[in-house]
């Protein structure tokens, strides 16, 4: 099982942009092979940070999706509202709860 975090800091005023791009492919997301769970977190201080958290039944599954017509487009929208480098993290779920 793979988990998958993605932090993104946004432009100020590019918030809703992005919570309508997400809004817009999570479902498809959520739908793609091996996608198990996925959220989008917003932090309570600094509205223009943002946590994607998902996770993969494979590691394939994940690199499927990134290979996708899906991610390349949203993920394309989502880089022109960046206000920072993304911070990237594939984990391994070392023990379950």
């Amino acid at each position: 099982m793979i988990v998958r975090i993605v932090k993104m800091t946004f432009r100020e005023g590019a918030e809703k942009d992005f919570i309508k791009i997400f809004q817009g492919s999570k479902k498809q997301i959520r739908e793609s092979r091996g996608c198990i769970f996925l959220e989008l977190l917003q932090d309570k201080d600094q509205p223009n940070l943002f946590i994607t958290y998902s996770v993969w039944s494979s590691e394939k599954d994940l690199e499927r999706y990134r290979d996708s017509d899906l991610f390349k487009d949203t993920w394309a929208k989502t880089k022109a509202l960046f206000g920072g480098e993304p911070e990237v993290h594939t984990m391994e779920r070392i023990e379950k709860t």
